[in-house]
């Protein structure tokens, strides 16, 4: 990482950045406290750092939380290519290992969640719990965006608008990354992003290589689905997760509907549990993280997870 890289991403407080190698790419973490793994997968247009109130509370709790900046975020390698959810998950079942785990709880938000589910189907083994938050099952949502085009569809432009080649990438920095704080705002509910998030993660969303690698994740989702690899893994996505898991959303989600992440619930063969959070919007763990740990600690340490 670049000196002024490394100066914005490695953000002090009570955990260690380093970095590790997983597959033959290079991932930035940011790791705290000791006892059974949690890793957690941010999502967009975030990094690491979307996860810093839970690398206090889970170390608090008994837990080793470890905050990975995604594939082509942050301080991780940015390849020219690999943004499948399948590659991605492939990423951190190899990060697991390379922290010395067998298998880890995962805890994944937006396409983080995407990759968490993925995961789960993917590496099995490796998976021991899952929770995803703002992010339905990937069929699930497929599913939404083509049955409630004036809903998810709708909310959920974003996404097609980023499939046309280099001007997404172009308006995603300009004026300071202007767009990726609107993005923050418009998907939450009110009184935050603070002042202080929306400034570092705009200005990671300027880190050379970002755009591009943020919004190759968006056209793989869109383009592949008529491809033999999105084919592929659309009928292998079918097989029910057999990990416990919890689903955590925010009410006021305008970015992923809650209704769209509601009955992601039919692909789990395993105990399953749905909370609403009321109040936030995408990003309960930042704007609500209280309430969103309370759910999270609580199901961590229930032996019977599925009320």
């Amino acid at each position: 990482m670049a000196g002024h890289e490394a100066s914005l991403i490695e953000v002090d407080g009570p955990w260690t950045h380093r970095a590790i190698s997983a597959g033959g790419t290079r991932f930035h973490v940011a790791e705290a406290g000791e006892g059974p793994l949690v890793l957690l997968l941010h999502g967009f247009p975030e990094f690491w750092w979307s996860w810093r109130e839970q690398l206090v509370s889970l170390p608090a709790a008994g837990y080793r939380a470890v905050a990975i900046d995604l594939r082509g975020y942050g301080g991780s390698d940015k390849p020219p290519r690999g943004y499948d959810l399948v590659t991605l998950a492939g990423d951190a079942a190899g990060l697991i290992r390379a922290l010395g785990e067998a298998g880890a709880i995962v805890v994944g938000h937006d396409w983080g969640g995407l990759l968490a589910w993925t995961m789960a189907v993917y590496h099995p083994k490796i998976v021991q719990r899952l929770a995803v938050v703002g992010a339905p099952h990937p069929l699930r949502l497929r599913r939404s965006v083509r049955e409630s085009p004036r809903g998810q569809g709708w909310a959920a432009r974003h996404t097609f608008g980023f499939q046309v080649p280099v001007l997404p990438e172009r308006r995603l920095v300009r004026d300071d990354a202007a767009l990726v704080g609107r993005l923050l705002h418009e998907w939450s509910g009110p009184g935050w992003p603070d002042a202080e998030t929306e400034r570092l993660v705009r200005r990671a969303a300027q880190i050379p290589g970002v755009a591009h690698s943020a919004l190759e994740y968006h056209r793989w989702f869109i383009r592949s689905q008529t491809r033999p690899d999105g084919i592929r893994y659309a009928h292998r996505m079918r097989a029910p997760v057999q990990a416990p898991t919890l689903q955590l959303h925010g009410a006021l989600d305008r970015c992923t509907l809650p209704e769209s992440a509601q009955g992601s619930g039919q692909y789990v063969g395993a105990p399953y549990r749905w909370r609403l959070i009321e109040g936030a919007g995408h990003f309960p763990h930042q704007e609500r993280p209280e309430e969103f740990d309370s759910h999270l600690i609580g199901w961590l340490g229930d032996p019977e997870p599925d009320r």
